[in-house]
């Protein structure tokens, strides 16, 4: 029995390093795709610095210009269901041409509003392309990554936290100046993008069997993808509760938020490469994903008791919320693609319809409950959310253990 523990100890400490090892070893192709990625998630947390000065410059109160993020994930959501469909008999390479072409055009839009309506309307056709761009892309780096699946989503996660991470610091940097320019810049970035995939990124041919607008429902029937879906959508609540309505307590310039996000993102990204996978292969990933969801419940609880009462306090739980969301999006992303037999475009669109409709939903009803019941009920309510993520994770543990990799182990125990 020793003898087989410390095999598969070499086996999964030798996989270990092979991953290692290929993850810079990477075709063009693949670092291509995750510039682009870089740029269109630096969309995702673009606006946060500047929330404050469009509020203040067209008009507009708090719930109102929440809806900058409730339209864009909400259309986010729905036009998942179509991307494997799209993508399925254009191919890959044109989907996300298509997708970073709606997205420059958008963002230009959103740049000349002259109202709060008019800008929601732009962030709206910006989700789009979002939608298009983004399951794609993910599927597209899985497909030509090399080092294995865990690798590529990985290299899809350090993307995600890079831009989460750079776009509110381009966000306070543009909108420190002009409140508009922010989104004339990420025009520009995804316009150099689309150049870069023209350029590096091959053909990818249409697969062989199209995908229909509905399988990406019909694969939520399987358990393992509902439950991780279902979790995700209460965890991304909590997310874009402390993304979208942080910066209406800060009391800070653009350059002030900006600052505090971009240290928030600093730790979504490097705890989602190099923190993540180590616990996930130490402890398996239900008890990671259910303790770091524990965790952000108290990281929520906590900027509810300091929201109106201490800024340094509401600073530090922002950014530790960055590290403990950095792991909990590689786990669910890599929970996503392998829980099921359904194909990797459809289960992320699937996975991402239902997931993004929390992301639709918390920055709307944040700014409804802060205006209403004062700066502390939103987290308190993000907090109760963690609690029913966890509850539906724990509830199809034995569903997710199936997925779980073979963990590194030690004969002595």
């Amino acid at each position: 029995m020793s003898r087989q523990l410390a095999d598969a100890s070499t086996s999964a400490e030798n996989t270990l390093e092979a991953e290692k090892v290929s993850f810079l070893k990477q075709p063009k192709a693949v670092w291509a795709t995750a510039l682009a990625a870089v740029f269109a998630f630096m969309g995702i947390g673009l606006v946060d610095p500047i929330l404050p000065a469009i509020a203040e410059n067209l008009d507009a109160s708090t719930s109102e210009v929440s809806l900058l993020f409730t339209s864009y994930f909400l259309v986010t959501a729905v036009a998942m269901l179509i991307s494997g469909f799209v993508s399925s008999r254009i191919g890959g390479k044109k989907t996300l041409l298509i997708g970073l072409g709606v997205i420059v055009v958008f963002a230009s839009l959103s740049g000349l509003s002259g109202s709060v309506e008019q800008l929601v309307g732009f962030r709206a056709g910006w989700g789009l392309g979002n939608a298009l761009f983004v399951a794609t892309a993910l599927a597209v780096i899985v497909g030509v990554a090399s080092g294995g699946t865990g690798t590529a989503i990985i290299l899809y996660e350090a993307a995600l936290g890079l831009g989460i991470s750079l776009g509110p610091l381009l966000g306070a940097l543009l909108g420190g100046w002009q409140w508009r320019a922010p989104f004339f810049g990420t025009a520009v970035l995804m316009a150099a993008a689309f150049i870069a995939l023209i350029a590096l990124l091959p053909k990818t041919p249409a697969p062989a069997k199209k995908a229909r607008l509905r399988d990406p429902l019909l694969a939520l029937g399987h358990k393992g993808l509902s439950t991780t879906a279902a979790s995700a959508l209460f965890y991304n609540y909590g997310f874009f509760t402390i993304l979208a309505f942080t910066p209406f307590i800060l009391g800070m310039d653009a350059y002030g938020i900006g600052g505090v996000f971009f240290g928030w993102g600093v730790a979504v990204a490097v705890f989602s490469v190099f923190v993540a996978p180590v616990l996930q292969n130490r402890f398996g990933a239900v008890k990671v994903l259910t303790g770091t969801l524990f965790f952000l419940m108290l990281d929520l609880i906590g900027l509810g008791l300091a929201a109106g009462h201490s800024v340094p306090a509401v600073v530090v739980l922002v950014i530790a919320a960055g590290a403990l969301l950095g792991v909990n999006n590689t786990i669910y992303t890599e929970l996503a693609m392998g829980v099921s037999d359904s194909p990797r475009p459809v289960a992320s669109a699937g996975y991402n319809f239902v997931r993004w409709m929390g992301g639709a939903l918390a920055p709307f009803a944040a700014a409804q409950l802060g205006e209403h019941f004062g700066p502390q009920v939103p987290f308190f309510a993000g907090a109760a959310a963690m609690v029913f993520a966890i509850l539906v994770a724990f509830g199809g543990r034995n569903y997710l253990k199936a997925h779980e990799p073979h963990l590194v182990q030690h004969p002595s125990k």
